[in-house]
């Protein structure tokens, strides 16, 4: 089985295979290798190893009637690990392969109408509903500790490496941890969204493409040294943009390494990486991408290298075609195109033969700023007291050091009772509260609105990694858990601003 084909279906819930006409099963995703077991996943599989002989129909005819036939669906039986006969429903469609005849088949699960409901059913019931409540409650507490403690981890690994040197030993390994911090707080995302039995998809977290491609152009330079001339302009006033930043960064990397390998073996050149803001008023053609009437941030990367031919350029989003010598095997932009279709944008490509390529990514945006466009360290630096309030110390100590290393005056209070006799105090002057907002006695909410009967012009900051504040426009704004060092200073900074304007 070759498990590098791309078919669009590899993270499906549900079953899917990819078939030679002739019953060999090229590929089969998570779910069907989960299901079906080595069956699947051994070289050669083929189809009659989890076929089931009852079915009316055999392996083969089935397939043959299938590829020259309407493609209905069918209800039929597949052999799982441990010998069970299951039930799908069946759907096989052809799928454009390289240069061969492929089939794409897909296992629903078969829909029973539901039994009426009995006094014994509703008890059984009842006894679910009770065990699923234990269920949540866990990982909502799972996911509030988890949150906490990432926040920690995350703030500081971010703090050391704002001050690390570009070249120090220890910046790789930092660059490391906070990566897999970051997939972490994704875990805990994830979990609380279950906790809070979200329906759909978790909105994707918002993210810093600024930051993305200067990491990919870190790691590429550390590659390849300094054979090529690096030079990234990063938007200063960067609109946000949601998405998988592990995906996103893939992807951004494979154009990059793409824009690496244009130039001849040992040759060298000059790779520019330019990030901008781009609002449109009307429907947009860039080359082979149309772009609806919006706001998107743009990632623009530039090469001097060999170019693309004018016969192959409509090709390059194909999968399997590549004008590459092996092991290359056509799958890098595919993948790109993907991902980035999939975040709802689009790859536009220009070249020209001799002279470069030019590769634009879009992802769809919102009209708010995601940095101050102060730049570096010093534009994260301010002045100001703030309290901190939250019940984990361990959040307390991150908060204090990060922000008085930034210049401001730091209070902190384990609870909403401290809090208050905290502001109450003589000559203590405040000019803004970061509270989070799950806390034992009294909570954020609770205390925010005792703040604005007592300080109606005290702004108040609220921060979580599970519940959203009942009122995200106020003027402090929201800090989402588990944060980084520029995220809180960024937050802090625009708060205090917002607070002097409205003075």
């Amino acid at each position: 089985m070759k498990p590098d084909v791309v078919f669009g279906l590899e993270k499906a819930a549900w079953p899917a295979l990819l078939v030679k006409a002739g019953g060999e099963i090229l590929t089969a995703n998570a779910a069907a290798q989960n299901l079906f077991g080595a069956a699947v996943s051994a070289h050669p599989a083929r189809l009659t190893a989890i076929w089931v002989p009852e079915n009316t129909v055999s392996a083969g005819d089935f397939l043959e009637r299938s590829e020259r036939s309407d493609h209905t669906p069918n209800l039929l039986k597949f052999r799982v690990a441990g010998g069970a006969n299951v039930a799908f429903t069946t759907i096989l469609c052809p799928f454009a392969g390289a240069g061969e005849t492929l089939l794409m088949l897909q296992l629903l699960p078969v829909i029973v109408p539901p039994a009426p409901v009995t006094a014994t059913a509703s008890a059984t019931d009842a006894a679910l509903k009770q065990k699923l409540d234990c269920v949540l409650q866990l990982a909502r507490t799972v996911s509030l500790d988890f949150n906490n403690a990432l926040t920690g981890v995350l703030a500081h690994t971010s703090l050391l490496l704002g001050k690390a040197e570009r070249d120090h030993p220890w910046r790789r390994s930092l660059l490391e941890v906070e990566k897999s911090a970051a997939r972490a707080a994704e875990i805990a995302e994830e979990l609380a969204t279950f906790s809070r039995q979200e329906r759909g998809a978790p909105r994707a977290p918002a993210g810093n493409l600024n930051a993305v491609a200067g990491r990919c152009l870190e790691i590429l330079q550390n590659v390849h040294g300094k054979r090529f001339n690096w030079k990234l302009t990063p938007e200063r006033s960067l609109f946000v943009a949601r998405f998988d930043e592990a995906k996103v960064q893939q992807a951004l990397t494979k154009i990059f390494e793409n824009a690496v390998e244009s130039f001849d073996a040992g040759g060298t050149g000059q790779i520019t990486v330019e990030i901008r803001n781009v609002e449109l008023t009307e429907a947009t053609q860039d080359r082979n991408v149309r772009l609806a009437a919006g706001t998107y941030v743009c990632v623009e990367i530039t090469d001097g290298g060999s170019g693309i031919d004018a016969e192959s350029l409509p090709r390059i989003f194909e999968p399997f075609f590549t004008t590459k010598r092996p092991p290359h095997r056509g799958l890098g932009l595919a993948l790109v195109y993907g991902i980035i279709t999939n975040h709802g944008g689009g790859v536009a490509i220009s070249s020209q033969p001799g002279v470069g390529t030019s590769a634009r990514v879009y992802l769809p945006a919102e009209k708010t700023y995601i940095q101050d466009g102060g730049g570096g360290k010093q534009g994260l630096r301010g002045s100001g007291s703030v309290l901190v309030v939250d019940d984990e110390s361990l959040v307390l100590t991150m908060a204090e050091t990060i922000l008085s290393d930034f210049g401001y005056q730091v209070l902190t209070a384990g609870n909403g009772q401290k809090a208050l006799q905290v502001l109450g105090q003589p000559g203590v002057k405040v000019d803004l509260v970061i509270t989070d907002l799950v806390m034992p006695g009294m909570g954020g909410r609770e205390l925010t609105e005792r703040i604005h009967q007592l300080y109606p012009d005290l702004p108040v900051m609220p921060t979580s990694g599970y519940v959203m504040p009942e009122d995200k426009q106020n003027g402090a704004g929201y800090l989402q858990k588990p944060f980084t060092t520029t995220e809180l200073l960024l937050k802090v900074k625009a708060a205090l601003h917002s607070a002097t304007a409205v003075d």
